[in-house]
């Protein structure tokens, strides 16, 4: 039986943590190929430090097309620089217009490419072997876990707040974490909520940071959460002023937590941004989402985890595993044996049936890369809920 009273924590962090900006400047690369070519293969990784940007990684042309790199890699630095602008870094230590950028991107591996390509007696392989999970639960109108929900929300109000000029006071770096009481299996109550964020005025102390900071928060969060007994912490250790990479080093793929379900889910270890969708740590983890959503959207379930299994070269996934915690309507092997049947789950087919070969990356880096709205060219698209006829006959 699962436990129906308990606490449960989960932590965001803005897009102006260390480590999202690596995920931005990746991500953003990885568009730039895609607008120049659909099909372009890129591992993109970012190394953030004090007034220092190192771009490294692997580009691959499953045609040949040696004149993309040309092409892209001289615009790789504005890139950069763009991305940094926009989240708001114009300091001493950290400066969009400044920063020294290194760009070491180099020509994908020949031995994976062979694993990877499609020929006349193969379909296209997966990128790599691994286990990817997605899930989903009927505790918010989004089926995301409501801790890891509510803190992206806050960085993304707060963000808004210092971008549109309300809160100028505020540094593009900030993280946040959320308690939640759950009573009888759903969210209740908010028992303590921890949120640091950069400032600029170094005289601003912690109460006032709380003063500016606190109606954002209450404007997001479900009024009833906030009671009496609600511990606040903002910026328990005081001031917090340099921020950024200046302030510690920044990594791509080093918040995957923050990026999927904050922990209430099990996590398959592989990172995202920077990744293409033939590598099936990105693809078909959104496609996990996209199965766990659509069985809870269909009411076969309040609560669903997905494993998807790959080995590198070989387009099938090794296994499909649905749990859904006691809470399905129908067999749990009948869901399972549903997802092959509504979705073909390689990683060509994933690419094709959620339209994964778009520039729509960018977007992801900060804030989760779930529970958002679809777009209308194509992001999100593993939000969708458009399987849930297909599953209910299925099963």
């Amino acid at each position: 039986m699962s436990r129906l009273n308990y606490l449960f924590t989960s932590e965001s962090v803005s897009e102006g943590h260390p480590d999202k900006v690596c995920d931005r400047i990746s991500d953003a690369v990885l568009d730039a190929y895609l607008s120049v070519f659909p099909y372009t293969r890129v591992a993109c990784e970012t190394l953030a430090t004090t007034n220092r940007i190192i771009i490294a990684g692997e580009i691959g042309h499953p045609e040949g097309r040696e004149d993309i790199v040309r092409r892209v890699n001289p615009t790789i630095e504005r890139i950069a620089r763009e991305c940094i602008r926009d989240i708001g870094y114009e300091q001493p230590g950290f400066d969009w217009g400044t920063v020294e950028i290194t760009n070491l991107l180099h020509s994908q591996s020949k031995d994976i490419a062979m694993g990877v390509d499609a020929t006349d007696s193969k379909d296209e392989g997966a990128g790599d072997q691994g286990i990817m999970f997605g899930y989903a639960v009927d505790e918010t109108p989004e089926l995301m876990p409501a801790p890891i929900h509510y803190a992206h929300r806050i960085l993304r109000r707060l963000s808004e707040a210092r971008k549109s000029g309300e809160a100028p006071q505020l540094g593009p770096d900030a993280k946040t974490q959320l308690t939640l009481r759950y009573e009888d299996g759903k969210p209740v109550e908010v028992t303590s909520l921890v949120l640091s964020t950069q400032h600029l005025d170094k005289r601003m102390s912690s109460e006032r940071v709380r003063e500016v900071v606190e109606p954002y928060i209450r404007e997001v969060l479900p009024k009833a959460w906030l009671t009496s007994n609600t511990e606040w912490h903002v910026n328990p250790t005081g001031a917090f002023v340099i921020g950024g990479p200046d302030g510690d080093a920044g990594l791509t793929g080093r918040k995957i937590i923050v990026d999927t379900y904050g922990g209430a889910a099990p996590h398959g270890g592989g990172a995202f941004s920077g990744k293409d969708p033939t590598k099936v740590d990105r693809s078909a983890a959104y496609a996990a989402r996209y199965l766990a959503k659509n069985v809870v959207a269909a009411g076969l379930a309040s609560r669903c985890v997905i494993q998807l299994s790959y080995a590198i070269g070989v387009s099938k996934p090794l296994s499909i595993y649905a749990n859904t915690y006691g809470t399905a309507t129908v067999d749990e092997a009948a869901i399972e044996r549903a997802l092959g049947e509504v979705m073909d789950l390689t990683p060509r087919g994933i690419r094709e049936h959620l339209g994964l070969n778009k520039p729509i990356y960018q977007r992801t880096a900060a804030y989760g890369h779930f529970g958002r709205d679809p777009e209308p060219d194509g992001g999100f698209s593993w939000e969708r809920t458009d399987l849930v006829d297909a599953l209910k006959a299925a099963v």
